[in-house]
Formats: structure tokens, C-alpha cells, sequence
């Protein structure tokens, strides 16, 4: 019986191309910290330490400690001056990315509501390779950072990142769940999709899908965001 709803971020609640943003990401954090490393430097070790971070399972490191250790010996300036700056800049700068994410707020409150209304607990199972300051901003453009989150995964707090079947396990270990009590909603076959290895039941949102197998997706358990509020309000 499920008692637990996992919701993906970029593409499933929030409504944006995930690549698409990224680059704008990327190009405004260049600019904000091109007094200290050359943009195109920096947006490069950025990448370089992403990929590092995507590829850790060390349960011993954090996502952030593990971006931190590939980053800052790559960059060559010291933590201590470019870690105000990129806090300054998710304060500052990042809030303005919003204008990039056309149709805001959407439907997600409503999804959300329509869960917690159905008596589910809900967790934002996005994938952890943003500080939360980020990931709060941009749960504030869809107008559900103050619902009764159970668990929301940051990369201060997780220790591995969608696919791998570690990340997954640690959400279910913090919230004290087993696999059959929870459903992934996702719009991203591969990542959100290793939901299903563990056993857990899963949701694709097709309204930014992503899929790069080419995979049939599962007529039951697949559909716009709206299709997943009705079949929430008439109970999975």
C-alpha cells in the first residue's frame, strides 16, 4: 500500500527544459564569478566536479564534500574566497532565473495538495546536486516550499544521486519506508525509472520527458501532470 510520494523537481513539478536551464545556470555563475576564475574555467571544473559528484556512492562523503574535493584543487582559488561568492550568488543571482521558466506557477500545488489531501506523505526526491538555498528558490517559483515536506534531498545531506540504486536507499532508510510503501514521480525514464529497481512503483510525467532509450512507457503509471492530480484525487 502506498504511503509515500517521491517528487522529481526539474521537468515533473517544475515546469522547464532541465538542459535548457542548466545552460543558463551555467552562463550566470560564469559571469557572477569571472572576477575570481575565468568563466568558461570555471563552468568547465564546475562540470568536471558534477560528474565526480554523479558518479560517487561513498556513503562516508556527501554530495557536497565529494563536489568540493573534485572543485577546488581543479579551480586553483581557495575555498574560502569562492564559497561567499557562490553563496551570494544563489542569494543574489540565481532567484533570477525564474524569468527563464515559462508558465509559473502551473499545476504543481495543486498535485502536491491533492496527495496530502488523499492522506499521502510527500518528499522532494529531486536529484541532489544543488545546495538547498537552490533548490528552495526554485520550489518557491511553483509555490510549494511551505507544504509539510517529509524529506527534501539536498546535496548537503545525500550521499549518491539518481540512478544509482544508493540514493534511492537512503531516502527510504530517512523516511523509514520499504520500497512497496512509496511511488517515484518522475519525468526522467533512466533516472527516476531506477526508482523500480529497488521495488519501488513509479510515475513518469510526460509533459518534460525524458528518455534516452526510447523505452514504451507504462500506460498506467504514465501521463501529464494533470492526468497524475486526477488520478490522485481518485486514488492510485
Amino acid at each position: 500500500m502506498i504511503k509515500t510520494i517521491l517528487f522529481d523537481l526539474d521537468g515533473t513539478l517544475l515546469p522547464i527544459d532541465t538542459d535548457a536551464f542548466v545552460r543558463q545556470y551555467m552562463r550566470a555563475l560564469g559571469a557572477y564569478a569571472g572576477h575570481l576564475v575565468p568563466p568558461a574555467e570555471l563552468v568547465k571544473h564546475v562540470w568536471a566536479a558534477t560528474g565526480e559528484m554523479i558518479r560517487n556512492t561513498d556513503p562516508g562523503l556527501t554530495n557536497a564534500e565529494v563536489f568540493a574535493n573534485a572543485f577546488f584543487p581543479r579551480v586553483g582559488v581557495d575555498r574560502e574566497a569562492l564559497m561567499p561568492v557562490f553563496d551570494a550568488f544563489y542569494r543574489e543571482q540565481f532567484p533570477a532565473l525564474r524569468s527563464t521558466c515559462t508558465g509559473l506557477p502551473g499545476i504543481a500545488r495543486s498535485v502536491v495538495e491533492t496527495a496530502l489531501e488523499r492522506g499521502y506523505e510527500v518528499v522532494l526526491a529531486t536529484n541532489p546536486l544543488f545546495p538547498r538555498m537552490a533548490i528552495e528558490e526554485r520550489m518557491r517559483w511553483i509555490e510549494v516550499d511551505d507544504l509539510p515536506w517529509r524529506l527534501i534531498t539536498v546535496y548537503e545531506e545525500m550521499h549518491a544521486c539518481k540512478p544509482h540504486p544508493q540514493y534511492y536507499a537512503e531516502v527510504l532508510e530517512r523516511i523509514g519506508r520499504a520500497p512497496g510503501e512509496c511511488l517515484m514521480v518522475g519525468n526522467d525514464v533512466q533516472e527516476d525509472g531506477a526508482a523500480a529497481g529497488l521495488g519501488i512503483d513509479v510515475f513518469f510525467v510526460t509533459d518534460y520527458l525524458i528518455d534516452r532509450e526510447g523505452l514504451a512507457l507504462p500506460p498506467g503509471r504514465s501521463g501529464t501532470l494533470a492526468a497524475l492530480r486526477a488520478l490522485l484525487a481518485a486514488g492510485l
